[in-house]
């Protein structure tokens, strides 16, 4: 049976952990070559890497700061230095800053501003220092959130402006790179098994929130990580511009 990203090469931006190692498992097992992204985990980030290397493909993990602007362009200049060439990015790395609200009076502002540094900036640059590069027919993915759309709750207004300040971005990098057949989309999970989840809600998901999804469940990593593949492979080919909701009807 053939392989959808066979002859491909992906970069996944923080795919160390959670949904970036799901979606770069899937990629690798759909034939894909995977470069993937870390900060300060590298034991993880080489452990996802040899995973997806007994899969049968090459994979590497390289250390970038998505924070720093400046490691952008280097890191897109590994990848083809390691590959030759590189067809899909998967923008995938954010960090989540949540918890108070914005009169609170020891709101982390500092750590905030990182966090739009990150989660916009970030990505921001990645994707014009790959424009450069990235093949015809290529594709680019955003992994936004849900609440750059629908805030349910207080005390995540940077966090939710940040992933709508996103979707802005993707519609206008799919109206640039159009005309050379680059589809450009967003991903909008709700709620995932992640580290992020756990440090935002504890443990387990309260039944209240819970209670507010038409389908009364979180999401898996999985369910995410196989629209992602979807839009990466050449079924994706006309699906350009989209900001697709992951999110069990959360958003109705």
């Amino acid at each position: 049976m053939q392989k959808s990203l066979a002859g491909k090469v992906a970069l996944v931006t923080g795919g160390s952990r959670g949904l970036g190692a799901v979606i770069a498992e899937q990629f690798a097992e759909q034939g894909a070559d995977v470069a993937i992204t870390y900060v300060a985990s590298r034991d993880k980030a080489e452990a996802v890497a040899e995973k997806l290397r007994l899969k049968g493909v090459r994979a590497i993990a390289i250390q970038s700061d998505q924070a720093d602007m400046s490691a952008a362009q280097p890191l897109i200049q590994e990848v083809i230095s390691q590959f030759g060439k590189l067809n899909i990015l998967v923008n995938n790395a954010a960090i989540a800053v949540q918890g108070k609200t914005v009169d609170d009076p020891e709101l982390d502002t500092r750590n905030l501003d990182r966090q739009w540094q990150t989660n916009v900036m970030g990505p921001v640059s990645v994707t014009r220092a790959a424009a450069q590069v990235l093949s015809a027919d290529g594709r680019i993915i955003f992994i936004g959130s849900l609440l750059g759309g629908h805030v349910p709750f207080a005390g995540v207004a940077d966090y939710a402006g940040t992933k709508a300040a996103i979707v802005g971005y993707a519609k206008g990098v799919a109206r640039d790179l159009g005309e050379k057949n680059i589809t450009v989309n967003v991903i909008q999970p709700g709620i995932m098994p992640t580290d992020m989840q756990r440090e935002a809600l504890g443990e387990s998901v309260p039944e209240s929130l819970i209670a507010l999804h038409p389908i009364r469940r979180i999401a898996t990593l999985e369910e995410v990580a196989a629209m992602v593949t979807y839009l990466a492979g050449p079924q994706g080919g006309y699906i350009t511009g989209g900001v697709i909701d992951i999110a069990g009807g959360l958003s109705i």
